[in-house]
């Protein structure tokens, strides 16, 4: 009796042992990424957990061109998510990313955003909104190093109102603090990307009008799988997932048209 216990004990250490060495290690994915990503990004990461269970994604975010300087000094990430393709791009030219790995993964837009109690009709005043005397500070993202500033001014230009406008101006770090700005009541209106003006986050909170397309350059979005990622082959398997099909149409959701729409 003693001697088959202590077989059946063994035989059950030995599965034990066996079942922890098929067990999947967990690996991570450290993603740098655009902060008009903010909210799809959540819903695209809780998607790509359900898929790849053993594989942590942790997402920082903030404006691309801070980005871009903090990875020439290879900062601790796997992959880059621009608000502008050039800066994954810049990164291929001085070998920083793995070859191959650069992707689009949509266009942004942006728009005129204020507060659903505002007085200011942006949806039908459009840019002149910006001239009106109640509006004392209009926020937008920095243009030195955010994608989604550089596309505010270029519009205010377009519209013929940047030189009455840009004493109001209000700059956010990035695109996601512009739009703190207006919620706060900091700035009465921001210009700040479709994609957080249509999450559910943000939807109901106010009121914005698309900015005309042709009074701003394309903000053509894309990333790229750094040369130092910890784990190569996690990070390539959430760069598939960020371009399939399924991760598209929640980008297209979120306001990031495929190139050309």
């Amino acid at each position: 009796m003693k001697r088959h216990f202590v077989v059946a004990l063994a035989l059950s250490l030995g599965a034990g042992a066996a079942c922890q060495r098929q067990a999947p290690a967990r690996v991570a994915v450290r993603v740098a990424a655009a902060a008009d990503l903010r909210f799809a990004l959540n819903e695209l990461t809780a998607a790509f957990k359900s898929a790849h269970p053993n594989v942590d994604v942790t997402v920082s975010y903030g404006s691309s061109g801070s980005f871009f300087a903090q990875l020439l000094n290879r900062a601790p990430f796997d992959v880059f998510l621009s608000a502008d393709l050039n800066y994954p791009r810049q990164l291929a030219d001085r070998g920083l990313i793995l070859p191959g790995t650069e992707f689009t993964y949509g266009i942004g837009r942006v728009v005129l955003w204020t507060l659903a109690s505002s007085p200011i009709d942006v949806t039908h005043a459009g840019m002149n909104a910006l001239t009106d005397p109640r509006v004392r500070h209009v926020a937008i993202a920095n243009p030195e190093h955010a994608p989604y500033g550089r596309a505010a001014e270029s519009a205010l230009r377009s519209a013929g109102v940047y030189e009455r406008v840009a004493p109001k101006l209000v700059f956010g770090e990035n695109v996601s603090q512009a739009l703190q700005f207006v919620q706060s009541g900091s700035a009465e209106v921001g210009i700040i990307a479709l994609s957080l003006a249509v999450s559910p986050a943000v939807e109901n909170d106010g009121r914005f009008v698309e900015i005309p397309l042709d009074s701003y350059p394309p903000i053509e979005q894309g990333g790229a799988i750094l040369s130092w990622a910890s784990n190569a082959e996690a990070a390539r398997l959430f760069r598939s997932f960020m371009l399939s099909g399924d991760a598209r149409g929640v980008l297209r959701r979120y306001g990031f048209f495929p190139p050309g729409a």
